[in-house]
């Protein structure tokens, strides 16, 4: 099978296998990619929607639209017969399965949970023929994934196997080995995906064994996004033949202790990508101190503190002042107290409350942290959320624009997420009449979008559609004002 898949990688993408002893299997190019580029696609060996109280999705497709519920199992749900029917192989053994759960059963039934039933079902039915196996698409490749269970820890264990006695209450078959399933769980949590719309929301959770197949770096040559469930990986740069494809799978706005944390817990490894290997050198220490760290106490001074192991405090590394750590400690009890609060008030839908609350929030963090601190942005992006949900556009784009500065500093020129915080500013700026301003930053989100999107996908017709409305508007005003 591994021969199949290397022929068929190699003839279709350009693409081969291959197994280095410090990281295991690689994807390698052996062509070049311009950016923008596809590099590989692939659908889903299973893929489930996330649960979510306020907003079922369809089973196949991820929709929200028009959607109705299986009318046997009252669990899943369809946009329609064209997805109903894509599905139904799949699904006729689920609903029976479903149909016969008690309800307690059915209140716990999680993604994950669903996702290793239909995992196994799936199996069952490539076993006897009832659904195709391909090179691209048969259990195998599934089997090939690393675990990591020897690494694993007792509590996670411990969840690992609740879950799979779950897994084998629903699917009642003697031959099922328990073990096996925990170490599928692990698989999963190694190796599945978030399956994101072009926005990068989550919609739910797919497992592509190809896509698994890629490294990590928290400097990538490529990206992974989505079309509907189709996986698609694109080239981020020029990326010559001969070189490992490489995408990030955390989110790499972060100092490296934060990275190297996130990498260790949920995959069992210590990066050493170019930016990882910088961890204690001066640039490393001084990204850490903003994006994580402290302001000076002279905010007219931008610069980055240090702890001064003499003075029990942090010292500005630009004006020698010191903030005693006494008065960070206050402020930081402050913070996290009214954080939570917030979150609180927002979880339960709480949004005017929710909004004034994370305005203090906002307050103490700019006392508080550096002005590229990331949890700075992030609390703006919340903020920004809110305002939008109100339709106050003027303080949304206030609050946009100021994370447009951090965004800049922590993503590449080419990021899905930062063309995004583009397209966010850009269209705020329109629906305000600022027509110029739009333009400008339209026209940057789609310089890094139509690279990591592609320009043939609804977003981007939109996105497209958008920009070029705009600088009509532009140029009917500047006629205008010729003809005056």
């Amino acid at each position: 099978m591994m021969e199949d898949l290397q022929r068929q990688l190699q003839h279709d993408c350009g693409l081969t296998v291959s197994t280095l002893p410090d990281k295991g299997r690689c994807l390698f190019t052996t062509r070049d990619f311009s950016p923008g580029e596809i590099i590989s696609s692939e659908e889903p060996y299973v893929s489930v929607p996330n649960k979510n109280s306020a907003e079922s999705r369809c089973d196949w497709c991820f929709t929200s639209s028009n959607i109705k519920r299986c009318s046997s199992c009252h669990v899943v749900w369809y946009c329609g017969s064209r997805c109903q029917k894509s599905d139904w192989k799949l699904h006729r053994l689920e609903c029976q399965l479903l149909s016969q759960l008690e309800k307690n059963r059915i209140r716990s039934l999680t993604p994950s949970v669903r996702l290793m039933v239909k995992l196994y079902l799936k199996k069952k039915l490539q076993d006897e023929k009832v659904i195709p196996t391909t090179v691209m698409d048969n259990y195998n490749l599934v089997k090939n994934l690393v675990s990591h269970i020897s690494e694993v820890g007792e509590n996670r264990l411990v969840l690992y196997a609740q879950m799979a006695s779950l897994v084998n209450i629903i699917l009642q078959w003697s031959d099922l080995n328990i073990k096996e399933i925990a170490e599928n769980f692990s698989k999963l949590a190694c190796n599945a995906h978030t399956v994101c719309d072009s926005e990068l929301i989550p919609l739910g959770t797919g497992l592509y064994p190809v896509v698994s197949i890629i490294n990590h770096s928290c400097y990538p040559n490529s990206v992974l996004v989505f079309e509907g469930r189709m996986a698609t990986v694109r080239a981020m740069q020029h990326i010559p033949k001969g070189s490992e494809v490489l995408i990030s799978y955390i989110e790499t706005a972060g100092s490296t202790l934060t990275r190297q944390k996130a990498l260790k817990e949920q995959y069992f490894f210590t990066c050493s990508c170019p930016r990882c290997i910088k961890l204690g050198q001066k640039d490393d220490i001084e990204e850490s101190a903003v994006l994580e760290g402290y302001r000076c106490k002279n905010h007219t001074c931008d610069g980055f503190l240090l702890r001064d192991p003499e003075s029990k405090g942090f010292i500005c590394q630009r004006c020698g002042l010191v903030r005693g750590i006494e008065e960070i400690l206050k402020i930081t009890g402050e913070e996290k107290a009214m954080s939570e609060k917030a979150s609180a008030a927002l979880s339960s839908g709480h949004t005017s409350e929710a909004l004034d609350m994370y305005l203090m929030v906002e307050k103490l963090q700019v006392k508080l942290c550096h002005s590229g601190s990331i949890k700075l942005m992030r609390t703006r992006e919340i903020l920004l959320k809110i305002l939008m949900e109100m339709q106050d556009w003027k303080k949304a784009l206030t609050y946009c624009r100021l994370t447009i500065p951090v965004y800049e500093r922590v993503y590449p020129n080419i990021h899905p997420l930062r063309g995004l915080q583009y397209y966010t500013c850009g269209k705020l700026n329109w629906l305000l009449g600022h027509t110029e301003e739009a333009i400008k930053l339209l026209t940057q989100a789609v310089d890094v979008l139509r690279i990591s999107h592609g320009t043939t996908t609804p977003f981007m017709k939109e996105l497209l559609g958008k920009l070029e409305e705009a600088r009509a508007e532009a140029s009917f005003k500047l006629s205008s004002m010729d003809d005056d």
